[in-house]
C-alpha cells in the first residue's frame, strides 16, 4: 500500500503562503492568482478561511462541471505541473465518479489537450505531478471538475504550482517532497530528517543542500527492522514526458553496516530494472552518485534499502537531479521508434526480405466497388503476400523489421487483411528474431477474422537483447492459398494498454468509446448512428470500422430515411485561432444509390455553415481518407451532413476524425497521387 507523501512528514502539506509563486501558480490563500473560472461553467469556490478552492453538490447537480483556466504561460524550459488535489464522495462506489481532468491550451490549436485525469476518491491530499516539456508556444492549463453521483460529492484544490525542472527532482525542503511517496512498511520507513526533528540517533548534523541543520533530506533507519532482509522503499513520480540524461543524487550510509542501497525503475507494468547497486562509499559524508537513466515510456524511479537486522545502520538520500546530457558525455543518437515503422507509400521503409526471392510485393490499387484499397487512405500502397500465381505449397514469405534495441518495452501495431484462405490459422505470424536471424519466439498469429477487411493486431513486447520483428506468411498448400495485405506498421515505447495510451488523443474520435463530444439537433431513426460491423442493408455500407476493424463508426441507415432526408453531426464547439488547421477523417460511401456528404463550418453568429467539402455518389467500397485545411478566427463548429439517396443502398459512414494545428502535411503529395479526386483536397479561408 502506497501513502502519499502527505504521511511521511508531520503537517506535509502544510505549505508556505503564495509569497513569490512563479507563473502558473497558486497556493489559494486569498484568492486565485490568475486563475478564473470560465462563466460558462460553474464557479470554483475559494474556501472563507483560505488554503484551497473547492466545487460540490451543495450547490450544483451530478454531471455539472467548474472549469479554472489560468493566463497565459510559457515554458521554454522543462518544468513540472503538480497538482494538491482531493475528490470525496459519498459511502459506496457510485457507478459515475467525480472526475479531475487538468488540460493543456496551446494557441494555435483549436482544441484542448487532455494531459492528466483523476477520479479515486481519498480521505486525504494527494500529489500529481506532470512533466511540461519545453515549448516556445504559448498555453494556457484548464483545470476541469466534473461532479459525480452521490449527495456529498466535491473536488477540491489546494495547491498549483509550475517549476522549472523535472518532476523526480527534489532536494527535499519543500513540505510536499516533489511528490515522493513511501511504500509503507510496519517496521521500516522513509523519514524527513534535518530542520528541528530529532527523533533518532542516526540523524545527520547536515543536509547537502544547504549543508545546514536546518536543511532537510530523506533517510531509513534500521532500528526497528525485526526481520531478515527488511525493505523501505522510495518513489519518484511518474515521468509523463519521454526523457533521457543522467539522474544523480548524494547519499551517505553508516560504514560496515549490514545493509543494501539499491536503484530501480518500474514502469506501468510493474516491471522492476535494476540501475544501479552501491559499493561501501569512499568516505563517511556525502556522496555523489551518477547513473544513465532512459524512461522513452512512464517511469517511476524507486530508492530501496535492504537491512539484514536491526544493526544495519541508516541510509539518507538529499539533491535528485536529472540532466538531459549523458553522464558520460555520450553523443549517441537516440532511438527513434518512428523509423521502425512504415506505411509503404513510398518504399519498404527500412524493412526488408530474404535474398532468395521476395514473397512481399508493394501494390497499389485504384479504388473500386470490387477491391479495396490500402488501410492509410483507401487509394495508397501496401504489401501482399502469397498470390495464388506465384506461391508454392509451404511457401513462405519472410519481412524483417529494422534492429530494436534490448530492454526496452515495445507496443507493435499494423493491419492485415485476409483473402481467399480456407483454413485462416498461422497464414500470417510475427516472431521475434534474434541480430543473427536465429528464431526466438512467435508472438502472434492470426486466428480467425473476417475476410476482406482491414484489421488492427497489436502486441506488447520486451526482450533483453536486441531483435528483429519478422512477419511470416505461409501458404500450406496449393488449393488452399490466398492473399495476405499488410499495411501501417507502427512502433511504440511502451506498453499498448498503458494508462498514458488510454487517454482520448487530443482533438480526435474514433468512436470507439462513444461519439466524443459531436452532437445532433435531433435523434431517431433517421439520425447519424453509431455502429460495429456491418450495416443491416447488403450491398451498401462497410465490412467494419477503420480503426481496428471491429470497432465503432458513424453512419446513416438509409432504410430508415426517404429520398433527400438529411442528416446532421455537429462537431464540438471549437476555439477560432490565426493560421491554417487541418482536418482529417475517413468515409465510407459504397452503394448504387448513395447520395451526398458534405462538410460545412459553421462559425459563431451565423445560421448557415460555409461548404468545405463535398462527395456525390458511390465512392469505393473502401474508407477513403479526406484532408480538409481551413482557416477560422472565431469560434466555430463542423458539420457533418449526410443525404439519403435514391435507393436503400445509400449508406454512408464516417470514422477517425482528427482536428490538428497547421497545414495538411500531406497535402501537396496527394494531389499528385489522387487525380479524379481533388474534392478530397480543400483549401478554405474564413
Amino acid at each position: 500500500m502506497l501513502l502519499s507523501a502527505v504521511l511521511l512528514a508531520m503537517q506535509a502539506l502544510q505549505l508556505a503562503g503564495a509569497l513569490d509563486l512563479p507563473a502558473g501558480s497558486c497556493a489559494f490563500e486569498e484568492n486565485t492568482c490568475g486563475f478564473d473560472s470560465v462563466y460558462a461553467f460553474l464557479p470554483w469556490i475559494l474556501n472563507e478561511e483560505g488554503h484551497y478552492i473547492y466545487v460540490d453538490t451543495s450547490f450544483a447537480k451530478p454531471g455539472e462541471k467548474a472549469v479554472l483556466l489560468s493566463s497565459d504561460l510559457q515554458a521554454e524550459e522543462w518544468s513540472c505541473l503538480r497538482l494538491v488535489y482531493q475528490i470525496t464522495t459519498s459511502s459506496g462506489s457510485p457507478s459515475d465518479p467525480s472526475r479531475l481532468n487538468l488540460y493543456v491550451r496551446f494557441q494555435d490549436e483549436s482544441f484542448d489537450r487532455l494531459l492528466w485525469s483523476a477520479k479515486e476518491p481519498s480521505d486525504s491530499w494527494l500529489i500529481a505531478s506532470l512533466d511540461l516539456q519545453n515549448s516556445t508556444k504559448k498555453f494556457k492549463i484548464l483545470v476541469e471538475g466534473v461532479l459525480g453521483q452521490g449527495s456529498t460529492a466535491s473536488i477540491a484544490l489546494f495547491e498549483i504550482k509550475m517549476t522549472t525542472g523535472y518532476c523526480i527532482e527534489c532536494d527535499f525542503e519543500e513540505n510536499h517532497l516533489c511528490g515522493f511517496v513511501n511504500r509503507w512498511n510496519p517496521n521500516v520507513n522513509w523519514f524527513v530528517g534535518g530542520g528541528s526533528i530529532r527523533n533518532s540517533p542516526s540523524v545527520l548534523l547536515q543536509d547537502h543542500t544547504l549543508k545546514s541543520e536546518l536543511g532537510h533530506y530523506m533517510y531509513v533507519d534500521s532500528v526497528y527492522v525485526k526481520h531478515f532482509q527488511e525493505v523501505a522503499q522510495l518513489i519518484s513520480p511518474m515521468t509523463t514526458a519521454p526523457m533521457s540524461g543522467c539522474l544523480s543524487f548524494y547519499y551517505r550510509l553508516q560504514q560496515g553496516n549490514d545493509n543494501s542501497f539499491s536503484l530501480y525503475t518500474r514502469d506501468g507494468a510493474g516491471l522492476y530494472e535494476e540501475l544501479w547497486k552501491t559499493d561501501q562509499p569512499e568516505s563517511a559524508a556525502w556522496n555523489l552518485a551518477e547513473v544513465e537513466f532512459s524512461a522513452p515510456y512512464p517511469m517511476e524511479v524507486i530508492f530501496e534499502v535492504a537491512f539484514n537486522g536491526p544493526k544495519g545502520g541508516y541510509v539518507a538520500l538529499d539533491d535528485i537531479s536529472f540532466s538531459p546530457v549523458s553522464c558520460q558525455n555520450r553523443t549517441e543518437l537516440p532511438f527513434s521508434a518512428v523509423e521502425a515503422g512504415c506505411n509503404f507509400e513510398e518504399d519498404f521503409c527500412n524493412f526488408y526480405q530474404d535474398k532468395e526471392g521476395s514473397g512481399w510485393t508493394r501494390v497499389k490499387v485504384k479504388p473500386n466497388m470490387y477491391r479495396a484499397g490500402d488501410h492509410t487512405s483507401g487509394n495508397g500502397y501496401y504489401l501482399l503476400a502469397n498470390t495464388k500465381f506465384t506461391s508454392q505449397p509451404g511457401y513462405i514469405g519472410r519481412l524483417y523489421g529494422p534492429s530494436l534495441p534490448g530492454n526496452l518495452q515495445y507496443c507493435l501495431r499494423f493491419y492485415y487483411a485476409i483473402y481467399g484462405f480456407l483454413k485462416m490459422s498461422d497464414t500470417l505470424a510475427v516472431y521475434i528474431f534474434e541480430e543473427n536471424h536465429v528464431v526466438q519466439e512467435k508472438i502472434w498469429s492470426v486466428l480467425e477474422s473476417p475476410r476482406g477487411v482491414w484489421m488492427q493486431a497489436e502486441i506488447t513486447f520486451k526482450k533483453p537483447m536486441p531483435t528483429k520483428v519478422v512477419f511470416m506468411s505461409l501458404c500450406k498448400s496449393f488449393w488452399d492459398c490466398g492473399l495476405v495485405a499488410l499495411d501501417d506498421i507502427t512502433v511504440e515505447l511502451g506498453g499498448c494498454s498503458s494508462p498514458e495510451r488510454l487517454l482520448p488523443p487530443p482533438g480526435e474520435c474514433t468512436f470507439e468509446q462513444d461519439e466524443c463530444a459531436f452532437t445532433q439537433e435531433r435523434r431517431n431513426r433517421s439520425s447519424w448512428h453509431r455502429r460495429r460491423g456491418e450495416t443491416p442493408t447488403s450491398y451498401t455500407g462497410p465490412k467494419g470500422d477503420h480503426t481496428t476493424g471491429v470497432g465503432y463508426y458513424m453512419y446513416i441507415e438509409a432504410s430508415h430515411m426517404a429520398y433527400g432526408q438529411r442528416a446532421q453531426l455537429l462537431s464540438w464547439p471549437l476555439r477560432g485561432v490565426t493560421g491554417k488547421q487541418c482536418l482529417t477523417f475517413f468515409y465510407h460511401m459504397y452503394g448504387a444509390g448513395t447520395g451526398l456528404l458534405s462538410v460545412y463550418l459553421k462559425r459563431e453568429g451565423e445560421s448557415e455553415g460555409s461548404l468545405l467539402w463535398r462527395r456525390r455518389g458511390e465512392q469505393s467500397i473502401s474508407w477513403l481518407r479526406a484532408l480538409i485545411e481551413y482557416s477560422c478566427e472565431k469560434q466555430h463548429q463542423v458539420i457533418f451532413e449526410a443525404i439519403r439517396g435514391l435507393s436503400l443502398r445509400s449508406d454512408i459512414a464516417i470514422d477517425d476524425v482528427k482536428f490538428q494545428a497547421g497545414p495538411c502535411a500531406e497535402m501537396e503529395d496527394l494531389t499528385q497521387q489522387s487525380s479524379g479526386y481533388s474534392e478530397d483536397l480543400n483549401e478554405i479561408e474564413f
